[in-house]
């Protein structure tokens, strides 16, 4: 099972201080927490991408590259992709051209956004977001798979005989996961294509969750791609952690009120009730986060949200800290002791390749190991 971190990269004003970074600011700490995610023992960074402010990463391959080259084993992702508004074409270059760069550690998650208006400024309908998904994604997996494409579709100009460059990684695309927080359609188009499902796990009651990775669940084994408990779900959770949950609480609550995201509507306590967001001790994330499973069933990929809401670097990476030291090592334990074997593997680069030739990858002369 892999842990890490996902950021939504907003820019907030820290409610305690009134210091609002500057985007510099805030990129170089998003690379930053990058860069402690590995040192702290975790396996994943992602990151979204957004293209209207409060939010900075317009550009998650630029990043995620300038990543990959300061580390040595931490798997690269995003929160969000953009399959209705980038050109599937360039979606696939750009994704296939950092999976040379990372050696393999690198794969995505497919959205369509959640912010209306992104969709005019690239000369796209919102009402078309989900054929936009599903012809988009379609296109995508044939520019990865077949080296000489011939298509024609509804939203972009036909291609003749053309190549994609550079090729996947040894032949083998990126991972994808399709994420989603209210569509059915997404849960099915994953399914489908025996993909990986994302469920972001935290704006909604745990129930709303439940229908949509049951569904995924259930069609996964309908399109012949294993069984129900074998499909590959990950899951976003958010915390904010001290030794001592009051303290915890006291500390978070200013940045909670003042969130873009959730800020100025239910209470803190509310949420954290009705909702996976976590505040307390690192036991108490544990014991949350645990439940999950009860929830949800087994599942490969777990991230956690936690340089949101205006929180200065230094408390992120006291809370990363915390979380590697305290949290996933027992979260590892407490999951791989109840972990039915017959559970789908964590995706990486190197285990698509043992199932595409039923051998290990060996390890290429000056190349780092793969994730």
């Amino acid at each position: 099972m892999q842990f890490g971190i996902f950021t939504v990269g907003d820019v907030t004003t820290d409610p305690t201080t009134g210091h609002t970074p500057g985007e510099r600011e805030r990129i170089k700490a998003i690379t930053t927490i990058a860069l402690k995610t590995e040192e702290v023992g975790l396996d994943v960074f992602a990151m979204g991408e957004h293209h209207n402010p409060p939010f900075v990463p317009s550009s998650p391959t630029t990043v995620l590259g300038y990543i990959a080259a300061r580390t040595e084993r931490l798997l690269l992702s995003t929160a969000t992709t953009l399959i209705t508004t980038n050109d599937p074409v360039k979606i696939a270059e750009d994704y296939a051209m950092l999976q040379h760069l990372a050696d393999g550690r690198v794969d995505l998650v497919l959205g369509r956004g959640n912010t209306g208006p992104v969709y005019p400024w690239f000369g796209k309908d919102i009402q078309d977001g989900i054929p936009l998904a599903v012809e988009n994604y379609a296109l995508l997996r044939r520019l990865w798979e077949e080296d000489v494409v011939d298509w024609e579709g509804r939203f972009r100009t036909p291609l003749q005989a053309f190549t994609s460059t550079p090729r996947p990684l040894d032949g083998l695309p990126p991972f994808v996961w399709h994420g989603s927080i209210r569509s059915p359609e997404v849960a099915e188009q994953a399914a489908y294509y025996g993909d990986g499902f994302f469920a972001n796990n935290i704006f909604w009651p745990k129930e709303h969750y439940q229908r949509l990775i049951r569904l995924y669940r259930r069609r996964f084994a309908f399109h012949g791609h294993g069984t129900e408990e074998q499909a590959i779900v990950g899951l976003g959770g958010q915390a904010f952690m001290r030794k001592n949950s009051q303290d915890a609480v006291r500390e978070f609550r200013p940045y909670f009120d003042n969130a873009p995201v959730y800020g100025h509507g239910p209470s803190l306590e509310e949420f954290t009730e009705q909702t996976p967001l976590t505040v307390g001790s690192p036991a108490q994330v544990i014991e949350r986060t645990l439940e999950f499973r009860e929830h949800f069933g087994d599942y490969q990929r777990q991230l956690f949200l936690m340089d949101h809401a205006g929180l200065p670097l230094k408390t992120v990476l006291e809370q990363l800290d915390i979380l590697g030291e305290e949290v996933v090592p027992v979260l590892r334990r407490e999951f791989a002791a109840v972990r039915p074997a017959a559970t789908a593997a964590a995706p990486t680069h190197a285990g698509g390749w043992r199932r595409a030739t039923g051998s290990p990858r060996d390890r290429e002369p000056g190349r780092r190991a793969l994730g």
